[in-house]
């Protein structure tokens, strides 16, 4: 136990220091990695939605998902299931990235946006803790979405070769591909593909080592009094701090400011930063992961997390299609709303599929 709470904390520190090296590559502001961003923009190059400030095929999210299949070839854990309840995970993956973009960012760009000084993070923390804590009332009272089944390996490698295809998209950039131009918003600040591709290969695989997830760590420390995966975030949070003060001190760039004003592609509405994240963590609890998590299960053949990345993406797209999504001067009127229905139907979802544990 020791060994593995060791090994999930080095895995953490290497992560914080590759998210704050892609920040110094090209990557935007506090968003050396982040999974509800990065789908939001893949879903623009694909013209899921017609935002052009947010459109890049983001190689991060193809290495996240390779990385952790080649080694769960490796490994001899790639293990195709699925079939628990495919539709319902599609809509809490669906309203779990609509709190995100309330918010403006995943749990894992939460930590990197706290790393970067960026204070709003706390609303999110507390917002995102609330809502697990609500998924774990759930857990408790014996919420399910019943059992997955064992699948063909073919049916479990699609999600993997739909990443290899976006790479060659990617590359060639077809003209019904769409890229942000650059100067024109976070879509158009990218490290270099060869960078950005091998950065998520390699945190894939730490990843699938440590089912690394945020929820999970928060999650286990309530029902189980266990911290292991909580170290690992918390490894994350010290790396990519001390990279972003060390980038700040020897570079002329400023990768930490210190405040709530003036941080990039944030708000300070701290209620609804707060709701929007107690959204994302109530859907994560139910669908047992947070994006990252979804993305390394996606790439061991578990085809019910492709379908709660599929739910993202789309959520993504109706986000921007719609005006559900925060921008830098605040929620809009619609994204308030969104939330709103989305918190009721996650707690009716969590009503609807849970049994009351037998005396």
């Amino acid at each position: 136990m020791k060994n593995e709470k060791t090994l999930i904390t080095a895995a953490g520190l290497v992560i914080g220091l590759i998210a704050a090296l892609l920040v110094f590559f090209g990557n935007p502001a506090n968003m050396g990695f982040c999974i509800a961003c990065f789908l939001r923009d893949t879903s623009g190059a694909l013209g899921l939605h017609s935002a052009p400030p947010v459109q890049y095929i983001r190689p991060e999210i193809i290495g996240l998902v390779l990385g952790s299949c080649i080694i769960a070839l490796v490994k001899k854990e790639f293990a195709p299931r699925g079939g628990s309840a495919p539709v319902t995970r599609f809509i809490l993956g669906f309203f779990v990235m609509i709190g995100c973009l309330m918010f403006l960012g995943c749990p894992f760009r939460m930590i990197l946006r706290l790393a970067g000084g960026d204070l709003n993070a706390l609303a999110g923390i507390a917002g995102f803790v609330l809502g697990i804590l609500a998924g774990v009332f759930f857990l408790n009272r014996g919420y399910t979405l019943k059992r997955s089944y064992k699948m063909q390996k073919l049916e479990g490698a699609v999600y993997p070769v739909i990443q290899i295809v976006f790479l060659v998209l990617l590359v060639a950039a077809p003209a019904f591909i769409h890229f942000t131009e650059a100067g024109v918003g976070p879509g158009a600040k990218h490290a270099a593909i060869a960078i950005s591709l091998a950065a998520g290969v390699i945190v894939g695989i730490l990843a699938q080592r440590t089912r690394l997830c945020m929820v999970g760590g928060i999650r286990d420390l309530v029902l189980f009094r266990e911290s292991k995966l909580l170290f690992g975030f918390i490894a994350i949070l010290v790396s990519a701090l001390a990279a972003n003060l060390i980038l700040s001190a020897v570079t002329d760039g400023t990768y930490f400011t210190l405040g709530f004003t003036g941080q990039a592609v944030a708000h300070t509405d701290a209620l609804w930063n707060a709701l929007g994240m107690l959204l994302a963590g109530f859907g994560c609890v139910l669908l047992g992961g947070c994006p990252l998590r979804q993305l390394i299960l996606a790439g061991e053949g578990n085809t019910d997390s492709v379908m709660a990345v599929f739910g993202l993406m789309i959520g993504a797209a109706f986000c921007h299609n719609f005006g559900l999504a925060a921008s830098g001067e605040g929620p809009t009127a619609n994204g308030k709303i969104a939330v709103i229905i989305g918190i009721v139907v996650v707690t009716v979802i969590a009503v609807i599929n849970s049994r009351q544990k037998e005396a």
